[in-house]
């Protein structure tokens, strides 16, 4: 009897023992952590607000361009900031007068009017062999019997028929371009000759 007491108390003071260990062992883990805490909110508080704020406009300026610092003074005496990491603005060339650009000579306008004419003979033989598609369709078309055949045919024809229109609008635009450079030719003092096929 005596020996399961003593027992009893052994394993009471025991168990004693390790919830005071765990005890101070939490509070001695806790308290850093306060302290921790304490600490990063004193640093984040010392930390200096940022002098410039970006906006989408200032990271669009293009390189090279100059915006005003924020710094009054430093506005008002004419200093200035690059925007981003870009290096000082450098003075604008001016544009070169028509006088000193290279010269448009006859080779320039033959070849110019040449590449639209030839775009526009590639575009009317594409038509032509669209529009001989079409008739050879509609001819199976009319000679079919089976359904399933002649619907097919009829799909394929009508997609000839919108390809047919897209590059017609294609060929009436680059019409439009040869008037276009004729125009402009004519405005530059060009001789006509320049311009005739096979000059």
């Amino acid at each position: 009897m005596k020996r399961t007491i003593a027992i009893t108390v052994v394993a009471a003071l025991g168990f004693a023992a390790a919830a005071s260990a765990q005890s101070s062992a939490v509070t001695s883990s806790t308290k850093p952590l306060a302290e921790v805490a304490k600490t990063e909110e004193a640093r984040r508080q010392s930390i200096k607000k940022p002098a410039k704020v970006y906006t989408n406009n200032s990271l669009r300026i293009a390189p090279g361009e100059v915006t005003p610092s924020p710094d009054a003074s430093a506005a008002a005496s004419g200093n200035a900031t690059p925007a981003g990491n870009a290096s000082p603005a450098k003075p604008a060339t001016p544009t070169a007068p028509a006088s000193d650009r290279p010269k448009e000579d006859q080779a320039y306008w033959q070849a110019r009017i040449k590449t639209a004419r030839d775009q526009v003979a590639r575009l009317q033989m594409f038509s032509d062999s669209l529009q001989t598609r079409i008739n050879s369709l509609l001819t199976d078309f009319v000679n079919r019997d089976n359904p399933v055949e002649k619907a097919k045919l009829e799909q394929d024809r009508i997609a000839a028929l919108a390809e047919l229109e897209r590059v017609k609008k294609d060929i009436e635009e680059q019409q439009k371009n040869i008037t276009a450079i004729e125009d402009e030719a004519r405005r530059a003092g060009v001789p006509p000759g320049w311009l005739r096929p096979g000059a």
